[in-house]
């Protein structure tokens, strides 16, 4: 019987083999701009997805989702090798919300006070040149 380190460890290369399939199921698709939909070049028998299978439109399909491929592989907790959803939370808003200050809008600062009732040359007509 596999100590639980192995186990982990063979289920961690398993997660690791079908993410490479999945990564390169996306880099390889076939765009097809009449359609508006994206369909997979080649089958990928871990991830049960055969050529020709749309795996992104506008409408009208059911998207392929990766936690779903995890659990018809019987991966444990396939939680754990997802990353969380940006909207939900992440790293990234864990430290935009709690670590980092936010930024303080630019002002300008205010204009320097005008000089109050000077008499303006030549009574506003400014400097005459004449020749």
């Amino acid at each position: 019987m596999p100590n639980t380190n192995e186990a982990k460890t063979d289920q961690k290369k398993r997660v690791e083999e079908l993410r490479g399939e999945w990564q390169q199921l996306w880099r390889d698709r076939y765009d097809d701009q009449i359609r508006a939909e994206g369909v997979s070049a080649a089958n990928y028998t871990k991830l049960q997805v055969e050529r020709g299978t749309i795996i992104h439109a506008t409408r009208d399909y059911k998207p392929l989702n990766f936690k779903e491929i995890l659990q018809q592989n019987q991966i444990e907790n396939p939680d754990r090798y997802i990353p969380p959803n940006s909207q939900i939370g992440g790293w990234n808003k864990f430290v935009k919300t709690q670590i980092t200050q936010p930024k303080q809008p630019h002002t300008k600062p205010p204009p320097p006070p005008k000089k109050a009732n000077q008499q303006p040359k030549k009574g506003g007509r400014g400097w005459l040149h004449t020749t």
